[in-house]
Protein backbone atom coordinates (compact mmCIF):
# COMPACT_ATOMS: atom_id res chain seq x y z
CA UNK A 1 0.00 0.00 0.00
CA UNK A 2 1.05 3.59 -0.70
CA UNK A 3 -1.03 6.24 1.03
CA UNK A 4 -0.21 9.97 0.83
CA UNK A 5 0.26 11.74 4.13
CA UNK A 6 -1.72 14.92 4.41
CA UNK A 7 0.54 17.74 5.48
CA UNK A 8 -2.14 20.02 6.90
CA UNK A 9 -2.14 23.73 6.19
CA UNK A 10 0.74 24.97 4.05
CA UNK A 11 0.39 28.73 4.35
CA UNK A 12 3.06 31.08 5.73
CA UNK A 13 0.97 32.02 8.80
CA UNK A 14 0.49 28.40 9.92
CA UNK A 15 4.21 27.77 9.35
CA UNK A 16 5.18 30.76 11.51
CA UNK A 17 2.77 29.66 14.24
CA UNK A 18 4.23 26.14 14.24
CA UNK A 19 7.74 27.54 14.58
CA UNK A 20 6.66 30.00 17.27
CA UNK A 21 5.08 27.32 19.48
CA UNK A 22 7.59 24.55 18.75
CA UNK A 23 5.17 22.41 16.73
CA UNK A 24 7.44 22.01 13.70
CA UNK A 25 8.76 18.39 13.54
CA UNK A 26 12.46 17.94 14.22
CA UNK A 27 14.36 16.61 11.23
CA UNK A 28 16.68 13.66 11.57
CA UNK A 29 20.35 14.37 10.94
CA UNK A 30 22.05 12.94 7.88
CA UNK A 31 25.84 12.52 7.90
CA UNK A 32 27.04 14.61 10.84
CA UNK A 33 30.23 16.14 9.32
CA UNK A 34 28.49 17.02 6.05
CA UNK A 35 25.59 18.55 8.00
CA UNK A 36 27.88 20.96 9.84
CA UNK A 37 29.73 21.86 6.64
CA UNK A 38 26.40 22.45 4.89
CA UNK A 39 25.24 24.95 7.52
CA UNK A 40 28.48 26.93 7.24
CA UNK A 41 28.52 26.90 3.47
CA UNK A 42 24.91 28.06 3.14
CA UNK A 43 25.48 30.92 5.54
CA UNK A 44 28.39 32.02 3.34
CA UNK A 45 26.22 31.74 0.22
CA UNK A 46 23.51 33.86 1.84
CA UNK A 47 26.04 36.55 2.73
CA UNK A 48 27.66 36.46 -0.72
CA UNK A 49 24.26 36.79 -2.42
CA UNK A 50 22.69 39.46 -0.23
CA UNK A 51 25.78 41.63 0.21
CA UNK A 52 26.45 42.41 -3.48
CA UNK A 53 22.72 42.72 -4.17
CA UNK A 54 22.25 45.34 -1.46
CA UNK A 55 25.38 47.24 -2.50
CA UNK A 56 24.39 47.21 -6.19
CA UNK A 57 20.91 48.46 -5.27
CA UNK A 58 22.40 51.26 -3.17
CA UNK A 59 24.69 52.08 -6.09
CA UNK A 60 21.74 52.23 -8.50
CA UNK A 61 19.84 54.47 -6.09
CA UNK A 62 22.65 57.00 -6.35
CA UNK A 63 22.59 56.79 -10.14
CA UNK A 64 18.94 57.65 -10.63
CA UNK A 65 18.56 61.17 -12.07
CA UNK A 66 18.09 63.80 -9.38
CA UNK A 67 15.40 65.93 -11.00
CA UNK A 68 13.45 68.32 -8.80
CA UNK A 69 10.07 69.52 -10.00
CA UNK A 70 7.28 71.56 -8.54
CA UNK A 71 4.55 69.16 -9.62
CA UNK A 72 3.66 67.04 -6.59
CA UNK A 73 1.79 64.44 -8.68
CA UNK A 74 4.79 63.92 -10.94
CA UNK A 75 7.12 63.78 -7.93
CA UNK A 76 5.01 61.05 -6.30
CA UNK A 77 4.74 58.97 -9.49
CA UNK A 78 8.49 59.16 -10.09
CA UNK A 79 9.24 58.27 -6.48
CA UNK A 80 7.01 55.21 -6.59
CA UNK A 81 8.47 54.17 -9.93
CA UNK A 82 12.04 54.51 -8.65
CA UNK A 83 11.28 52.54 -5.48
CA UNK A 84 9.66 49.76 -7.49
CA UNK A 85 12.67 49.70 -9.82
CA UNK A 86 15.06 49.37 -6.86
CA UNK A 87 13.07 46.49 -5.32
CA UNK A 88 12.96 44.56 -8.60
CA UNK A 89 16.67 45.23 -9.20
CA UNK A 90 17.57 43.97 -5.72
CA UNK A 91 15.64 40.72 -6.25
CA UNK A 92 17.23 40.14 -9.64
CA UNK A 93 20.79 40.89 -8.52
CA UNK A 94 20.39 38.59 -5.51
CA UNK A 95 19.20 35.84 -7.88
CA UNK A 96 22.15 36.48 -10.24
CA UNK A 97 24.64 36.55 -7.36
CA UNK A 98 23.46 33.18 -6.05
CA UNK A 99 23.98 31.62 -9.49
CA UNK A 100 27.35 33.33 -9.88
CA UNK A 101 28.74 32.05 -6.57
CA UNK A 102 27.37 28.58 -7.26
CA UNK A 103 29.39 28.52 -10.49
CA UNK A 104 32.50 29.98 -8.85
CA UNK A 105 32.49 27.41 -6.05
CA UNK A 106 31.94 24.67 -8.62
CA UNK A 107 35.01 25.95 -10.47
CA UNK A 108 37.20 25.74 -7.37
CA UNK A 109 35.80 22.33 -6.38
CA UNK A 110 36.63 20.87 -9.80
CA UNK A 111 39.97 22.64 -9.90
CA UNK A 112 41.10 20.99 -6.69
CA UNK A 113 39.75 17.57 -7.66
CA UNK A 114 36.41 17.29 -5.86
CA UNK A 115 34.66 17.82 -2.55
CA UNK A 116 35.67 15.80 0.50
CA UNK A 117 31.95 15.16 1.18
CA UNK A 118 31.32 13.79 -2.33
CA UNK A 119 29.14 10.71 -1.99
CA UNK A 120 30.88 8.79 -4.77
CA UNK A 121 33.87 8.43 -2.44
CA UNK A 122 31.76 6.21 -0.19
CA UNK A 123 31.91 3.04 -2.31
CA UNK A 124 34.91 0.81 -2.82
CA UNK A 125 35.71 0.55 -6.53
CA UNK A 126 36.04 -3.24 -6.51
CA UNK A 127 33.20 -4.05 -4.12
CA UNK A 128 30.88 -6.82 -5.24
CA UNK A 129 27.30 -6.01 -6.13
CA UNK A 130 24.81 -6.88 -3.37
CA UNK A 131 22.28 -9.65 -3.71
CA UNK A 132 19.48 -7.11 -3.35
CA UNK A 133 17.88 -6.54 -6.73
CA UNK A 134 17.35 -3.26 -8.56
CA UNK A 135 14.51 -2.34 -10.91
CA UNK A 136 15.24 -0.06 -13.86
CA UNK A 137 11.92 1.58 -14.75
CA UNK A 138 11.11 3.72 -17.77
CA UNK A 139 7.72 5.52 -17.61
CA UNK A 140 6.49 6.48 -21.09
CA UNK A 141 3.41 8.20 -22.52
CA UNK A 142 2.86 8.53 -26.29
CA UNK A 143 6.59 8.59 -27.00
CA UNK A 144 8.61 7.75 -30.11
CA UNK A 145 8.55 3.95 -29.85
CA UNK A 146 11.73 3.34 -31.84
CA UNK A 147 13.68 5.83 -29.73
CA UNK A 148 12.39 4.41 -26.44
CA UNK A 149 13.36 0.83 -27.16
CA UNK A 150 16.65 1.75 -28.83
CA UNK A 151 17.67 3.58 -25.66
CA UNK A 152 16.50 0.70 -23.50
CA UNK A 153 18.50 -1.74 -25.67
CA UNK A 154 21.64 0.37 -25.24
CA UNK A 155 21.21 0.39 -21.45
CA UNK A 156 20.47 -3.35 -21.32
CA UNK A 157 23.48 -4.28 -23.47
CA UNK A 158 25.76 -2.05 -21.39
CA UNK A 159 24.60 -3.80 -18.20
CA UNK A 160 25.24 -7.14 -19.90
CA UNK A 161 28.80 -6.07 -20.80
CA UNK A 162 29.30 -5.17 -17.12
CA UNK A 163 28.28 -8.76 -16.18
CA UNK A 164 25.54 -7.39 -13.91
CA UNK A 165 22.32 -8.61 -15.54
CA UNK A 166 21.59 -10.92 -12.61
CA UNK A 167 21.13 -7.88 -10.38
CA UNK A 168 18.73 -5.84 -12.56
CA UNK A 169 15.24 -6.10 -14.03
CA UNK A 170 13.87 -3.71 -16.66
CA UNK A 171 10.31 -2.33 -16.76
CA UNK A 172 8.61 -0.27 -19.44
CA UNK A 173 5.66 1.46 -17.73
CA UNK A 174 3.29 2.75 -20.39
CA UNK A 175 0.62 5.41 -19.91
CA UNK A 176 0.04 5.71 -23.65
CA UNK A 177 -3.53 6.48 -24.65
CA UNK A 178 -3.23 6.04 -28.44
CA UNK A 179 -4.18 2.41 -29.35
CA UNK A 180 -1.89 2.36 -32.40
CA UNK A 181 1.08 3.48 -30.32
CA UNK A 182 0.23 0.84 -27.69
CA UNK A 183 0.34 -1.87 -30.35
CA UNK A 184 3.68 -0.53 -31.60
CA UNK A 185 5.03 -0.61 -28.04
CA UNK A 186 3.97 -4.23 -27.56
CA UNK A 187 5.51 -5.26 -30.87
CA UNK A 188 8.77 -3.49 -30.07
CA UNK A 189 8.89 -5.01 -26.58
CA UNK A 190 8.30 -8.54 -27.86
CA UNK A 191 10.93 -8.12 -30.57
CA UNK A 192 13.48 -6.76 -28.10
CA UNK A 193 12.85 -9.55 -25.59
CA UNK A 194 13.44 -12.18 -28.26
CA UNK A 195 16.55 -10.51 -29.69
CA UNK A 196 18.17 -10.06 -26.28
CA UNK A 197 16.90 -13.30 -24.73
CA UNK A 198 15.44 -11.17 -21.95
CA UNK A 199 12.10 -12.90 -21.33
CA UNK A 200 12.76 -13.05 -17.58
CA UNK A 201 14.28 -9.56 -17.23
CA UNK A 202 12.45 -7.16 -19.55
CA UNK A 203 8.80 -6.42 -18.70
CA UNK A 204 6.07 -4.21 -20.12
CA UNK A 205 2.96 -2.89 -18.37
CA UNK A 206 0.24 -0.71 -19.88
CA UNK A 207 -1.70 1.13 -17.18
CA UNK A 208 -5.41 1.27 -17.82
CA UNK A 209 -6.35 3.67 -15.04
CA UNK A 210 -4.01 6.58 -15.74
CA UNK A 211 -4.07 8.88 -12.70
CA UNK A 212 -1.48 11.33 -11.30
CA UNK A 213 0.56 11.28 -14.51
CA UNK A 214 4.18 10.14 -14.15
CA UNK A 215 4.15 10.04 -10.36
CA UNK A 216 1.03 7.85 -10.46
CA UNK A 217 2.77 5.59 -12.98
CA UNK A 218 5.70 5.11 -10.58
CA UNK A 219 3.29 4.62 -7.65
CA UNK A 220 1.52 1.85 -9.54
CA UNK A 221 4.82 0.06 -10.12
CA UNK A 222 5.75 0.39 -6.45
CA UNK A 223 2.42 -1.04 -5.28
CA UNK A 224 2.61 -4.01 -7.63
CA UNK A 225 6.29 -4.93 -7.66
CA UNK A 226 8.16 -2.57 -5.31
CA UNK A 227 8.47 -5.18 -2.53
CA UNK A 228 10.62 -7.36 -4.81
CA UNK A 229 13.41 -4.75 -5.04
CA UNK A 230 15.61 -2.74 -2.73
CA UNK A 231 16.38 0.00 -5.25
CA UNK A 232 14.77 1.59 -8.30
CA UNK A 233 16.50 3.52 -11.10
CA UNK A 234 14.13 5.87 -12.94
CA UNK A 235 14.78 6.64 -16.62
CA UNK A 236 13.07 9.09 -18.95
CA UNK A 237 11.97 8.06 -22.42
CA UNK A 238 15.14 9.68 -23.82
CA UNK A 239 17.52 8.42 -21.11
CA UNK A 240 20.46 6.03 -21.48
CA UNK A 241 22.72 4.85 -18.66
CA UNK A 242 25.83 2.69 -18.78
CA UNK A 243 26.22 -0.54 -16.86
CA UNK A 244 29.20 0.87 -15.00
CA UNK A 245 27.20 3.90 -13.85
CA UNK A 246 24.27 1.74 -12.71
CA UNK A 247 26.43 -0.72 -10.76
CA UNK A 248 28.29 2.18 -9.12
CA UNK A 249 25.00 3.71 -8.00
CA UNK A 250 23.96 0.43 -6.38
CA UNK A 251 27.30 0.16 -4.56
CA UNK A 252 26.93 3.74 -3.33
CA UNK A 253 23.49 2.96 -1.94
CA UNK A 254 24.84 -0.08 -0.14
CA UNK A 255 27.74 1.91 1.29
CA UNK A 256 25.45 4.73 2.48
CA UNK A 257 22.32 3.36 4.18
CA UNK A 258 21.32 6.95 5.03
CA UNK A 259 21.04 7.86 1.32
CA UNK A 260 17.52 7.87 -0.08
CA UNK A 261 18.15 9.27 -3.57
CA UNK A 262 21.38 9.63 -5.55
CA UNK A 263 20.99 11.79 -8.62
CA UNK A 264 23.45 11.65 -11.51
CA UNK A 265 24.23 14.63 -13.76
CA UNK A 266 23.00 13.52 -17.22
CA UNK A 267 24.97 14.60 -20.28
CA UNK A 268 22.92 16.03 -23.16
CA UNK A 269 23.57 14.02 -26.34
CA UNK A 270 21.96 12.70 -29.49
CA UNK A 271 20.65 15.79 -31.30
CA UNK A 272 22.02 17.43 -34.45
CA UNK A 273 20.00 20.65 -34.88
CA UNK A 274 21.80 23.95 -34.30
CA UNK A 275 19.69 24.77 -31.24
CA UNK A 276 20.28 21.35 -29.68
CA UNK A 277 24.00 21.41 -30.49
CA UNK A 278 24.33 24.70 -28.61
CA UNK A 279 22.44 23.24 -25.65
CA UNK A 280 24.61 20.10 -25.68
CA UNK A 281 27.75 22.22 -25.78
CA UNK A 282 26.51 24.28 -22.82
CA UNK A 283 25.67 21.13 -20.89
CA UNK A 284 29.09 19.56 -21.51
CA UNK A 285 31.18 22.68 -20.79
CA UNK A 286 29.18 24.60 -18.17
CA UNK A 287 27.07 21.82 -16.66
CA UNK A 288 29.75 20.02 -14.57
CA UNK A 289 30.83 23.27 -12.93
CA UNK A 290 27.31 24.39 -12.00
CA UNK A 291 26.37 20.92 -10.75
CA UNK A 292 29.51 20.72 -8.61
CA UNK A 293 28.58 24.11 -7.18
CA UNK A 294 25.06 22.92 -6.37
CA UNK A 295 26.50 19.91 -4.55
CA UNK A 296 28.92 22.16 -2.65
CA UNK A 297 26.09 24.24 -1.17
CA UNK A 298 23.44 21.51 -0.78
CA UNK A 299 25.34 18.31 0.13
CA UNK A 300 22.76 15.81 1.46
CA UNK A 301 19.78 18.07 0.69
CA UNK A 302 20.27 18.18 -3.07
CA UNK A 303 18.00 18.19 -6.11
CA UNK A 304 16.26 15.24 -7.68
CA UNK A 305 15.36 15.76 -11.36
CA UNK A 306 12.99 12.81 -11.74
CA UNK A 307 15.19 10.61 -13.93
CA UNK A 308 18.67 9.10 -14.21
CA UNK A 309 18.70 8.59 -10.44
CA UNK A 310 18.59 5.67 -8.01
CA UNK A 311 16.00 5.56 -5.21
CA UNK A 312 15.81 3.46 -2.04
CA UNK A 313 12.40 1.89 -2.44
CA UNK A 314 11.29 1.18 1.11
CA UNK A 315 11.34 4.81 2.38
CA UNK A 316 10.10 6.00 -1.00
CA UNK A 317 7.01 3.78 -0.69
CA UNK A 318 6.45 4.74 2.95
CA UNK A 319 7.01 8.49 2.78
CA UNK A 320 7.05 9.86 -0.78
CA UNK A 321 3.51 9.32 -2.07
CA UNK A 322 2.17 12.68 -3.20
CA UNK A 323 -1.02 14.19 -1.81
CA UNK A 324 -2.94 16.83 -3.78
CA UNK A 325 -2.28 20.42 -2.80
CA UNK A 326 -5.22 21.77 -0.79
CA UNK A 327 -7.31 24.69 -1.92
CA UNK A 328 -8.78 25.69 -5.23
CA UNK A 329 -7.57 27.32 -8.41
CA UNK A 330 -4.75 26.64 -10.84
CA UNK A 331 -2.11 26.13 -8.12
CA UNK A 332 -4.06 23.46 -6.23
CA UNK A 333 -4.82 19.83 -6.92
CA UNK A 334 -2.53 17.10 -8.22
CA UNK A 335 1.18 17.92 -8.05
CA UNK A 336 2.61 18.26 -11.56
CA UNK A 337 6.38 18.48 -10.98
CA UNK A 338 6.82 15.54 -8.64
CA UNK A 339 10.62 15.30 -8.45
CA UNK A 340 11.46 18.24 -6.14
CA UNK A 341 8.61 17.24 -3.84
CA UNK A 342 9.72 13.61 -3.62
CA UNK A 343 13.24 14.74 -2.76
CA UNK A 344 11.90 16.97 0.03
CA UNK A 345 9.73 14.15 1.39
CA UNK A 346 12.67 11.74 1.32
CA UNK A 347 14.78 14.20 3.31
CA UNK A 348 11.89 14.80 5.72
CA UNK A 349 11.88 11.03 6.35
CA UNK A 350 15.53 11.19 7.45
CA UNK A 351 17.29 10.11 4.25
CA UNK A 352 19.79 12.16 2.28
CA UNK A 353 19.41 13.30 -1.33
CA UNK A 354 22.76 13.56 -3.11
CA UNK A 355 24.12 14.57 -6.51
CA UNK A 356 26.88 12.28 -7.77
CA UNK A 357 28.04 14.83 -10.34
CA UNK A 358 31.29 13.01 -11.10
CA UNK A 359 29.71 9.77 -12.36
CA UNK A 360 30.04 9.22 -16.11
CA UNK A 361 27.65 7.15 -18.18
CA UNK A 362 24.38 9.05 -17.66
CA UNK A 363 22.78 10.60 -20.77
CA UNK A 364 19.61 12.31 -22.00
CA UNK A 365 18.46 14.16 -25.12
CA UNK A 366 17.73 17.92 -25.11
CA UNK A 367 14.79 19.45 -27.01
CA UNK A 368 15.61 19.70 -30.74
CA UNK A 369 14.40 23.29 -31.18
CA UNK A 370 13.24 26.36 -29.29
CA UNK A 371 9.52 25.57 -29.64
CA UNK A 372 9.95 22.12 -28.08
CA UNK A 373 12.03 23.70 -25.31
CA UNK A 374 9.40 26.29 -24.41
CA UNK A 375 6.60 23.68 -24.57
CA UNK A 376 8.50 21.76 -21.89
CA UNK A 377 9.17 24.98 -19.97
CA UNK A 378 5.45 25.77 -19.83
CA UNK A 379 4.80 22.49 -18.01
CA UNK A 380 7.75 23.00 -15.67
CA UNK A 381 6.71 26.59 -14.97
CA UNK A 382 3.22 25.56 -13.84
CA UNK A 383 4.60 22.68 -11.77
CA UNK A 384 7.25 24.81 -10.05
CA UNK A 385 4.77 27.56 -9.22
CA UNK A 386 2.57 24.92 -7.57
CA UNK A 387 5.54 23.53 -5.65
CA UNK A 388 6.35 26.98 -4.29
CA UNK A 389 3.34 26.60 -1.99
CA UNK A 390 5.19 23.75 -0.25
CA UNK A 391 7.78 26.19 1.07
CA UNK A 392 5.60 26.34 4.19
CA UNK A 393 4.68 22.64 4.43
CA UNK A 394 5.21 20.82 7.72
CA UNK A 395 8.62 19.28 8.39
CA UNK A 396 10.45 20.37 5.22
CA UNK A 397 14.20 20.95 5.43
CA UNK A 398 15.18 24.63 4.98
CA UNK A 399 17.27 23.79 1.92
CA UNK A 400 14.32 22.15 0.21
CA UNK A 401 12.14 25.13 1.08
CA UNK A 402 14.77 27.19 -0.73
CA UNK A 403 14.72 24.70 -3.65
CA UNK A 404 10.96 25.24 -4.00
CA UNK A 405 11.54 29.00 -4.03
CA UNK A 406 14.37 28.91 -6.57
CA UNK A 407 12.35 26.58 -8.80
CA UNK A 408 9.61 29.19 -8.95
CA UNK A 409 12.08 32.07 -9.35
CA UNK A 410 13.57 30.35 -12.39
CA UNK A 411 10.35 31.43 -14.15
CA UNK A 412 9.22 34.39 -12.02
CA UNK A 413 12.51 36.10 -12.88
CA UNK A 414 11.20 36.54 -16.45
CA UNK A 415 8.31 38.89 -15.54
CA UNK A 416 10.68 40.60 -13.08
CA UNK A 417 13.15 41.31 -15.90
CA UNK A 418 10.31 42.48 -18.12
CA UNK A 419 9.06 44.73 -15.32
CA UNK A 420 12.57 46.10 -14.79
CA UNK A 421 12.87 46.97 -18.49
CA UNK A 422 9.41 48.57 -18.54
CA UNK A 423 10.02 50.60 -15.36
CA UNK A 424 13.45 51.82 -16.44
CA UNK A 425 12.08 52.83 -19.86
CA UNK A 426 9.15 54.67 -18.30
CA UNK A 427 11.43 56.48 -15.85
CA UNK A 428 13.75 57.53 -18.67
CA UNK A 429 10.84 58.96 -20.66
CA UNK A 430 9.33 60.62 -17.58
CA UNK A 431 12.58 62.29 -16.53
CA UNK A 432 13.20 63.41 -20.10
CA UNK A 433 9.78 65.04 -20.47
CA UNK A 434 9.66 66.71 -17.05
CA UNK A 435 11.01 70.23 -17.04
CA UNK A 436 13.46 70.59 -14.14
CA UNK A 437 13.21 73.46 -11.68
CA UNK A 438 16.54 74.99 -10.69
CA UNK A 439 15.19 77.32 -7.99
CA UNK A 440 12.74 75.53 -5.69
CA UNK A 441 13.06 77.52 -2.46
CA UNK A 442 12.39 81.19 -1.68
CA UNK A 443 15.48 83.38 -1.84
CA UNK A 444 17.61 80.49 -3.16
CA UNK A 445 21.05 81.86 -4.04
CA UNK A 446 22.44 79.09 -6.28
CA UNK A 447 20.59 76.83 -8.76
CA UNK A 448 20.08 73.12 -8.06
CA UNK A 449 21.52 71.35 -11.10
CA UNK A 450 20.25 67.90 -12.18
CA UNK A 451 23.01 65.30 -11.77
CA UNK A 452 23.84 62.32 -13.97
CA UNK A 453 27.00 60.16 -13.90
CA UNK A 454 27.04 57.95 -17.02
CA UNK A 455 30.44 56.46 -16.15
CA UNK A 456 28.99 55.05 -12.93
CA UNK A 457 26.03 53.61 -14.84
CA UNK A 458 28.43 51.95 -17.28
CA UNK A 459 30.39 50.50 -14.35
CA UNK A 460 27.21 48.97 -12.90
CA UNK A 461 26.26 47.59 -16.31
CA UNK A 462 29.70 46.01 -16.74
CA UNK A 463 29.49 44.47 -13.26
CA UNK A 464 26.17 42.79 -14.08
CA UNK A 465 27.54 41.62 -17.45
CA UNK A 466 30.59 40.18 -15.69
CA UNK A 467 28.36 38.21 -13.29
CA UNK A 468 26.57 36.71 -16.30
CA UNK A 469 29.60 35.96 -18.50
CA UNK A 470 32.45 35.15 -16.08
CA UNK A 471 31.06 31.71 -15.04
CA UNK A 472 31.04 30.64 -18.70
CA UNK A 473 34.61 31.81 -19.16
CA UNK A 474 35.71 29.96 -16.01
CA UNK A 475 34.04 26.78 -17.29
CA UNK A 476 35.82 27.16 -20.63
CA UNK A 477 39.17 27.65 -18.86
CA UNK A 478 38.50 24.54 -16.80
CA UNK A 479 37.59 22.53 -19.91
CA UNK A 480 40.74 23.75 -21.70
CA UNK A 481 42.91 22.88 -18.70
CA UNK A 482 41.51 19.34 -18.67
CA UNK A 483 42.12 18.92 -22.40
CA UNK A 484 40.12 20.52 -25.19
CA UNK A 485 40.74 17.81 -27.79
CA UNK A 486 37.11 16.65 -27.66
CA UNK A 487 36.05 20.21 -28.57
CA UNK A 488 38.47 20.52 -31.49
CA UNK A 489 41.22 22.27 -29.54
CA UNK A 490 41.43 25.33 -27.31
CA UNK A 491 40.82 27.88 -30.07
CA UNK A 492 37.67 26.13 -31.32
CA UNK A 493 36.50 25.73 -27.73
CA UNK A 494 36.79 29.49 -27.11
CA UNK A 495 35.11 30.33 -30.43
CA UNK A 496 32.26 27.98 -29.50
CA UNK A 497 31.90 29.73 -26.13
CA UNK A 498 31.62 33.11 -27.88
CA UNK A 499 29.00 31.72 -30.29
CA UNK A 500 27.04 30.22 -27.38
CA UNK A 501 27.11 33.54 -25.49
CA UNK A 502 25.86 35.42 -28.56
CA UNK A 503 23.05 32.94 -29.18
CA UNK A 504 22.05 33.00 -25.51
CA UNK A 505 21.93 36.80 -25.63
CA UNK A 506 19.74 36.71 -28.74
CA UNK A 507 17.37 34.10 -27.31
CA UNK A 508 17.17 35.61 -23.81
CA UNK A 509 14.44 38.18 -24.70
CA UNK A 510 12.45 35.47 -26.52
CA UNK A 511 12.63 33.15 -23.52
CA UNK A 512 11.76 36.07 -21.22
CA UNK A 513 8.54 36.79 -23.12
CA UNK A 514 7.59 33.09 -23.30
CA UNK A 515 8.22 32.55 -19.59
CA UNK A 516 6.31 35.70 -18.66
CA UNK A 517 3.37 34.40 -20.67
CA UNK A 518 3.66 31.00 -18.94
CA UNK A 519 3.69 32.57 -15.46
CA UNK A 520 0.51 34.54 -16.12
CA UNK A 521 -1.07 31.52 -17.82
CA UNK A 522 -0.43 29.41 -14.72
CA UNK A 523 -1.72 32.07 -12.34
CA UNK A 524 -4.84 32.62 -14.45
CA UNK A 525 -5.57 28.89 -14.66
CA UNK A 526 -5.22 28.41 -18.42
CA UNK A 527 -5.25 24.69 -19.18
CA UNK A 528 -2.05 22.93 -20.27
CA UNK A 529 -1.35 19.48 -21.65
CA UNK A 530 1.03 17.51 -19.42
Amino acid sequence: PMAPRRGGRIGPISWMLRRRFGLEPRLQDVDGPARGAGHRRRFVLLALSLGPALYATYFLHGLLPNVVTVNETVDTALAWGENALLVVFMLLTCWLAAGFWTAVMGFFVLLRGGDRHLISRSAAAGAALPEARTAIVMPICNEDVRRVFAGLRATYESVARANALDHFDFYVLSDTGDPDVCVAELDAWNALREELGAESRLFYRHRRRRVKRKSGNIDDFCRRWGAKYRYMVVLDADSVMSGECLTTLVRLMEARPDAGIIQTAPRAVGRDTLHARVQQFSNHVYGPMFTAGLHYWQLGESHYWGHNAIIRLKPFIQHCTLAPLPGWGSLAGEILSHDFVEAALMRRAGYGVWIAYDLDGSYEEPPPNLLEEVKRDRRWCHGNLMNARLMFARGMHPVHRWVFLTGALAYLSAPLWLGFLALSTWLMVAHTNVEPQYFVMPHQLFPLWPSWRPEYAMALFMAVALVLVLPKLLAAILAAARGAASYGGTIRLMVSVVIEILMSALLAPVRMLFHTHFVFSALLGWEIQW
